[in-house]
Formats: C-alpha cells, structure tokens, sequence
C-alpha cells in the first residue's frame, strides 16, 4: 500500500495516476474530502492537524508521499505547516513508514544565484521561513534515524488541469481567455518552471527508488529557461493568440496589497522576479538518464489540448 496525503491537489492526483501506471495499484487516497481516481483506490477522510487521524491515514502504507497544500494564507503558514510536519514525522516513526516530502524552494535565497540541492536557506518573509523550519525538521528526523524519507523539491509549477501557480493564473489562463497576460516586476529575467505531471512522474519514481532516500532531489525541468517575455510568445504561438502583456510594477503591487490579502501574502515571495531564477536539476538527471522532461512547447500544446473555462 502506498498512500498520498493531499491527494485532492493537481500534484497529489498525477501522483496517484503514475503511481497506478507504473508502481502500483494499491493507494490510499487521503484527504479532508478524498476523491477516487482509479475503481481500486481506497479513500480515507483525515485531518492532518490531527496527530490520532494522521497515524490512522498512515497505518498500513508502505511508503507515504506528502503533496499537502494550504492557502496562500500567511498565518495559515505559520500556524499549520509546522503541526503537520510534526503529525506525518511521528505516524511514519511510530510505523517504520518511508516518506516522500514534496518541496517548493521558498526558503532559497532570491537572488540570481545557481540553485543546487545544498545551496545554504536564506528566507525572506514568514512563508520562507516555516518551510525552511519543516524541511529542516524532516532533515533531522532523517539524520537521527527517526524515519527513512525523500525531500523533492520544485520551482514554481506550471501545468494542466487545475494546477495552481502565479505563471498559471497571470500568464496563461489570461491569454486562453483572450486577455493580457501580467507579468510581475520583469519580463526579461530567465525563469526555471517545472511541468506538474513532470514532478509527479519524478516524485513516483524517487518514492520507488530504494537508494534515493535520505537525499534531497531537485526534480527536473527544461534547462532551456525562457523570461516571461518569451514564455509569453511561445504560449501565445500555441494557444494560436496575440502575446500580449503588461508588466506590473513593485508600487502597484504594494498599493494592490493594501486592498487585497492574497497580494499580500504573496508580497515575499516578489524579489525572484526581479533575478534570473536557476534551479539546477542535474543529480536527478545525472541518475535517472531516462527520464524524459517535457519541453515548454510541449507543456503548453497539452495544456492548451484542453478546454478552458472561463
């Protein structure tokens, strides 16, 4: 048995389908309200703030991979990420489970710097610095032996279906409707975007690798990196409209933020835009030569493959 805890979201829910693909069909699908993907799946509905519910969506799992979200609610943050951590730690100490951690790259510095697996944490804003409290908590949970686990982290996505990300919601949804793309600070900066389904299939693989544990993983991406400005034209090419776009800049989003919470929450994260983002993923590369990444032509062609609502 192979269990997903957040398996609501686009990552958990690609995570399922390559799992059944290629590793296996048993899986636990948990979440607040777990869905099925597959007739074979088991659901179970937990709340993972919940050390009692965590240990009961854990038991019985061989491996567990954790691809929860939370809103992108600072006090949220804060207040759960470090309770969940702690939950999922436990339940897979308490049942010798192995545990495979999905990452996002918060508590890297933002700046232009190359990011490899040991680039040292440098957080900047209350988001950065949770996820580098948590992560570095896993670190030493696995350090001392308390649980055998795998730390896969990824830049920001970009995707199909229902993915979440600012180059989702301000690029390419924009232009599917027919509207002007929004870039934030820059649009001549080198942006490191990673597919969803690439970072599930990755996530699939590593999670059913034996000698990846106890490592960190950088998940791969498209090395050919693109600024917003040529993203904006490829996609346009392959949604079959005009690149158009506007930048929006640092005043406008601090006046936006007055009015508006989730401008506001999101106000940390603004200095990467401003610096080419370099997320190396060569380990994985290096150790899985197979692996085939999905080039952004691609990406976009599939995404643009379904329909859009509006």
């Amino acid at each position: 048995m192979q269990t997903i805890l957040g398996a609501n979201g686009q990552i958990g829910q690609e995570l399922a389908i390559n799992l059944n693909r290629t590793f296996t069909t048993e899986l636990r699908l948990v979440s607040r309200r777990p869905q099925k993907i597959h007739a074979t799946d088991e659901t179970l509905s937990a709340d993972l703030l919940d050390p009692q519910q965590t240990l009961r969506a854990v038991e019985g799992s061989e491996i567990v991979y954790l691809t929860a979200g939370l809103p992108m609610n600072t006090q949220l943050w804060v207040e759960q990420w470090p309770v969940i951590m702690r939950n999922v730690i436990a339940a897979c100490e308490t049942l010798k489970t192995k545990l495979v951690y999905f990452d996002n790259t918060y508590m890297y510095p933002q700046t232009s710097a190359s990011q490899t697996e040991d680039i040292p944490f440098q957080p900047n804003g209350a988001k950065g610095k949770v996820r580098a409290e948590i992560v570095t908590a896993l670190q030493q949970a696995m350090d001392r032996g308390k649980v055998e686990a795998v730390i896969c982290r990824a830049p920001e996505f970009y995707g199909p279906g229902k993915t979440q990300s600012i180059t989702n919601t301000t690029v390419i949804d924009n232009l599917r409707a027919g509207k002007k793309a929004k870039v934030f600070l820059r649009d001549d900066t080198l942006r490191s975007l990673i597919y969803t389904p690439d970072a599930s299939r990755a996530m699939a693989l590593l999670g059913n690798t034996p000698s990846a544990y106890n490592q960190t993983w950088h998940l791969p991406c498209d090395d050919n990196r693109l600024t917003y400005r040529q993203f904006i034209e490829l996609a346009a090419q392959c949604f079959q409209v005009d690149p158009k776009y506007t930048v929006i800049k640092r005043w406008q989003l601090q006046l936006a933020g007055l009015f508006n919470k989730t401008a506001r929450d999101a106000a940390e994260l603004l200095p990467r835009y401003e610096v080419d983002n370099i997320f190396i993923s060569d380990k994985f590369k290096s150790h899985f030569p197979d692996f085939g990444v999905t080039s952004f032509r691609d990406g976009l062609m599939t995404i643009n493959s379904e329909p859009f609502i509006k």
